[in-house]
């Protein structure tokens, strides 16, 4: 086969007060007619940055390919004018950008914003225009495809916004489509769907793609050969198969093995600090060690109970129509016990963070009781749940949105502590953060930092010791690792698996990806539709799950080769 995209020793340098940084480094590959190859790294190590280039979307004052050249078609895109790229993007190479909902336009019509690409590359009348696009949702296998044509992107679902992102990169038939992490943080059923989208639509067109991923295990099923890039250069290439079964580079083995296993246990996850050091730790928990810490654990009495929660929403449907109900938590009871983590696990709608928020009394529930020690916090006036509160902690899945961008990483921690009277004084109260910042792999300069001076990994570590500060007893974990790279993923879940056993912590571990929550969980909760589906030992539903939407769950989960 030719190819059709070759990158010859490509470096790329950002600039930045008249200083020097190169990003990218001598990287080469190819990209063969009617092929899917894998681009696969941690968040920096210049993934997207080398496929910017490839679609000639690098932010032109800031940065510049300094060397190497990107064929495609026998053409060198590196010497092309800002005009004659713009009739080559959309139309010959496309590209699915990570987050949907910000590259969609939010206030356009979904329809309207697939027509621009068509108006722009294709002469057809404005009839025929709106019947491509309707068939182009129909091809990517959106529900009622007139109703979304006509929806803002706000009323539409994740897996569906992402669905119209590659109805417009599909638009024109282009020969290249760069697909960049086009399934972080979706659903993994919805993740699923996403590639078995992208597989079919290129084996019908025949067009090459490109896709950008940090997991391994997940484009195992769908490319065709892999490219694993480190801190902007490629350590390894070669078949997916190849690269699996046997890699090569530390860095590669370190990719594959930071996702928890689905068959066995680890003490503690390997990161890729440990790879590339050579102390990886593959000491496992066997199942007499977790009968034996089972049978300690519920012979205790229970920390909460949640007793036939429910939890309601009255949405106004109009002047002359009934108020409609609809019930986020249906019906639900369970137990936590002091020192467990509880996996609570399902699908985005589940009523999972509904429930999170109803026990941490950010959302009260419509009925039903929740019991913390033994009182029924449902009942407390606001002055008892204050007192209770520094108890009863989360941790948010978007650490950076949870953060006062203006206030500094110390004071964020110490504002909550002054609230609820830890400590003696501000001295004695900066002497614990900065021991606590160093206790999630911090150091004491993070103390005079500003949020955005940290990646999303140390941002989260930021958020853990936030919540930990307050000494609490009870932590909600809600999706707090979904959007993380598998190797931060695996330093941040170790983490809390350490600070745990330090501070004797309960957890809920709220998330839609089964193999994580699997790993942390003692017990396993599985959510659907506000009800609960199953409930039980988290190894036992793995290993034989009794309902069907368990299944669907476990099944959707990458596996590898």
């Amino acid at each position: 086969m030719a190819n059709l995209l070759s990158v010859n020793q490509l470096h790329i340098s950002f600039y930045k007060d008249k200083l020097e940084k190169q990003i990218i480094n001598n990287i080469s590959y190819q990209i063969e007619t009617n092929e899917i190859v894998a681009v696969v790294g941690e968040s920096g190590s210049g993934k997207s940055i080398s496929s910017l280039a490839v679609m000639g979307l690098l932010p032109k004052p800031i940065s510049k390919i300094t060397k190497g050249s990107i064929l495609f078609n026998d053409s060198n895109l590196v010497n092309l004018s800002e005009k004659e790229f713009q009739a080559i993007r959309g139309k010959e190479i496309a590209m699915i950008f990570q987050e949907p909902m910000s590259s969609l336009n939010p206030s356009m019509r979904c329809g309207k914003q697939v027509e621009e690409i068509l108006r722009q590359h294709i002469g057809l009348s404005a009839a025929a225009i709106k019947s491509e696009v309707i068939n182009l949702f129909e091809k990517v296998k959106l529900p009622s495809p007139k109703r979304i044509y006509k929806a803002y992107p706000h009323e539409i679902s994740g897996g569906q916004k992402q669905r119209v992102m590659i109805a417009m990169a599909i638009a024109c038939k282009p020969k290249l489509l760069i697909a960049d992490e086009p399934t972080t943080a979706l659903d993994v059923t919805v993740q699923k769907e996403i590639l078995e989208l992208l597989k079919s639509i290129q084996t019908e067109t025949e067009m090459s793609v490109l896709f950008i991923s940090h997991d391994l295990s997940l484009v195992s099923e769908l490319a065709d050969r892999v490219l694993v890039m480190y801190r902007g250069e490629i350590v390894e290439q070669g078949y997916t198969q190849t690269i699996f079964n046997s890699p090569n580079h530390n860095y590669t083995k370190a990719l594959i093995a930071a996702r928890p296993s689905t068959d066995f246990r680890l003490k503690q996850l390997p990161t890729i600090l440990d790879f590339m050091s050579d102390k990886v730790n593959d000491s496992i928990i066997s199942k007499a060690d977790r009968v034996q810490h089972h049978k300690k654990l519920y012979a205790q009495a229970p920390l909460l109970e949640v007793i036939d929660v429910e939890k309601t929403y009255i949405s106004k449907a109009g002047w002359f129509s009934k108020d409609q109900e609809f019930k986020a938590v249906d019906g639900v009871s369970f137990k936590v016990f002091p020192g467990e983590t509880l996996g609570l696990v399902g699908e985005s709608g589940c009523g999972k963070s509904t429930l999170g928020n109803a026990i941490l009394q950010l959302d009260k529930a419509t009925s039903g009781h929740i019991l913390y020690k033994g009182k029924d916090i449902t009942k407390l006036r606001r002055s008892e749940m204050r007192e209770i509160r520094k108890d009863i902690q989360i941790i948010f899945q978007d650490p950076f949105a949870s953060l006062n961008p203006r206030l500094t990483v110390g004071n964020a921690i110490i504002e909550p502590m002054i609230v609820h009277n830890i400590g003696s004084s501000n001295t004695a109260r900066k002497e614990k953060v900065i021991t606590i910042l160093e206790k999630v792999g911090l150091d004491a300069s993070a103390y005079n930092r500003y949020p955005h001076e940290f990646s999303g990994g140390q941002r989260q570590r930021i958020g853990i010791a936030r919540t930990i500060a307050l000494e609490p007893q009870l932590i909600v974990c809600d999706e707090s690792v979904s959007a993380l790279d598998i190797s931060v993923q695996a330093q941040v879940l170790n983490l809390l698996n350490d600070l745990k056993s330090q501070f004797g912590f309960t957890y809920i571990f709220i998330s839609h990806d089964l193999a994580v929550v699997k790993y942390m969980a003692d017990q396993l909760l599985v959510m659907n539709r506000g009800k609960i589906e199953e409930i039980g030992e988290a190894d036992l539903i793995y290993a034989s799950p009794e309902q069907a939407y368990t299944k669907k769950l476990i099944h959707a989960i990458p596996k590898g080769l």
